[in-house]
C-alpha cells in the first residue's frame, strides 16, 4: 500500500508526495517523531537565513523584528480561527501558563481555590499549577480508567463549584489520547469554572476553532507540528478573561506601548499581549513564521484527514504482525500519535534508529508521531524495524 492508495478526502488541498519533498531530512531517514520535533522544512531553513543575512547587513532592525513577531500572532490567529488581540506570542507554552496563573488569586475570596488538572498533562502543566498552592491553590488530579484513558464521568467527580480553573491536554504526549474538550468544557462550564487547553499536541496536524470550543485559555508551541522551532510558543486569552486578569509575571513587551520605557508604572497592553513577557525570541520568530505560512497554506481540515486515514491504515497493518497499543484506536479518541507497547521501549527504539527510523518512547511504549509529510512507506519501514525485533513487542 502506498500513500496515493490512502482515501483522500475531496477537500483535500495538498499533494502528499510534494509536501513530503519540501523536508530534506526524509531522503535519509523515517521520520516519526513530529511530537517532539517537527521536521526542517526548505522554507524554515530559508527563514533562518534571512534573520541572519539582516543581522548581517542591518546590525539591529527592531522595527522589522518586531514585525515578525506580530506576523506570528496573525499567523496563529488566522490557524485557531481567532482574532489576533487574543494571542500572546511567547517563549514557550510554560510562560503562557505561568502569566496567567499570576493572575489568578487562589486566597479562596471568591469561594474558589482548585485547580482541577487530568493526569493526561504535559508535566509544565502539572509543575505550574503544584507551584501555586503556596498561594492556596488546592490541586485535584483526574485520574485515567482501567481502559487508560479519562472519561468525561472523573471529570463530573472533580469539578465543582470551587473549582476555579480545569487544565486539560487536548492529546495526552505520553499515549497519543484524545481528550473530549466540548465535553470537559461543558462540566467546567456548569460549574462556573474555567478552562485552560494546551493543544501543543495536536496544533498543526488537528482542526482546531478556539472559539467553537469555548476554552478560556489555550497553550502551545511551535516545535513539533507547527514546522518552527523551539524557544517560541503562544497563549489564547478569550476577550473577557483579557479584560478580567492582570498577570503580576510580566515585561515590556507587555506594555500597552513598549517603548515608552517607562519604569515608574506598569501599563499593561489591553490585549493579550498583557500574557507576554520581555524581548521577543527574534530568530524563532523567523522560523515559526514560515512554519505557521506552510500550514496555513495547507489548512488544518485537509492535514487532519489526512494523518487520521494514514495513521488508521497504519494501525490496521500494525495490528496485523501482533502490535499492541497504549492509545484508543477510535480515531475520536486519539491523535496523531500511534503508540506501540514494548517489553523495552529503550531498546526497541534504538533498535530502530539503528535502522534510520527515528521514533520517541514515553511510560513503557515507542511512540509514532504522524505528520502530513509521513506516507505509506514511513510505515513499511516501521513495520520491517518492528517485525526484525519482535522480541521487544509486548
Amino acid at each position: 500500500m502506498t500513500a496515493a492508495t490512502l482515501a483522500q478526502p475531496a477537500a483535500l488541498a495538498f499533494d502528499p508526495a510534494a509536501f513530503r519533498a519540501r523536508f530534506p531530512t526524509l531522503k535519509t531517514k523515517t521520520y516519526m517523531n513530529s511530537g517532539s520535533y517537527g521536521l526542517l522544512a526548505q522554507e524554515v531553513q530559508d527563514a533562518f537565513a534571512a534573520y541572519l543575512d539582516a543581522r548581517l547587513r542591518c546590525g539591529s532592525e527592531w522595527g522589522w523584528w518586531v514585525e515578525r513577531a506580530e506576523a506570528v500572532r496573525a499567523g496563529m490567529a488566522e490557524l485557531l480561527r481567532v482574532s489576533g488581540d487574543t494571542i500572546a506570542v511567547t517563549a514557550s507554552a510554560s510562560a503562557g501558563v505561568n502569566a496567567v496563573a499570576s493572575a489568578l488569586d487562589f486566597s479562596g475570596k471568591d469561594g474558589r481555590n482548585k485547580v482541577v488538572v487530568s493526569n493526561f498533562e504535559f508535566p509544565t502543566s502539572g509543575q505550574i499549577w503544584h507551584a501555586q498552592q503556596p498561594r492556596g491553590a488546592e490541586i485535584v488530579h483526574v485520574p485515567e480508567d482501567a481502559a487508560g484513558y479519562i472519561p468525561l464521568e472523573h471529570f463530573e467527580k472533580a469539578i465543582d463549584e470551587r473549582t476555579k480553573l480545569v487544565a486539560i491536554a487536548h492529546v495526552c504526549y505520553r499515549n497519543g489520547a484524545k481528550q473530549d474538550v466540548k465535553g470537559i468544557v461543558e462540566i467546567a462550564r456548569r460549574h462556573g469554572a474555567m478552562v485552560l487547553l494546551d493543544i501543543y499536541q495536536a496544533v498543526g496536524v488537528t482542526d482546531i476553532d478556539l472559539k467553537a470550543l469555548d476554552v478560556d485559555f489555550a497553550t502551545g508551541g511551535m516545535l513539533k507540528y507547527l514546522l518552527g522551532t523551539a524557544g517560541i510558543g503562544f497563549f489564547y486569552a478569550r476577550e473577557d478573561r483579557i479584560r478580567e486578569l492582570l498577570p503580576t509575571v510580566t515585561g515590556w513587551f507587555a506594555q500597552r506601548d513598549i517603548f515608552k520605557m517607562d519604569i515608574f508604572a506598569n501599563d499593561p497592553s489591553p490585549t493579550a499581549r498583557r500574557f507576554e513577557m520581555g524581548t521577543p525570541p527574534v530568530p524563532n520568530c523567523y522560523a515559526a513564521e514560515a512554519g505557521i505560512g506552510i500550514i496555513n497554506g495547507i489548512g488544518t481540515a485537509p492535514i487532519e484527514a489526512y494523518v487520521r486515514d494514514l495513521t488508521t491504515h497504519a494501525i490496521e497493518r500494525l495490528a496485523e504482525i501482533g502490535c499492541k497499543f497504549a492509545m484508543p484506536v477510535d480515531p475520536l479518541k486519539r491523535g496523531p500519535q500511534i503508540t506501540i507497547k514494548s517489553l523495552d521501549d529503550h531498546a526497541l527504539v534504538e533498535k530502530l534508529a539503528a535502522r534510520d527510523i527515528v521514533v520517541s518512547n514515553r511510560d513503557g511504549n515507542v511512540r509514532c508521531m504522524f505528520h502530513a509529510y509521513n506516507d505509506m512507506t514511513d510505515v513499511d519501514a516501521l513495520i520491517a524495524g518492528l517485525e526484525a525485533n519482535r522480541a521487544l513487542l509486548r
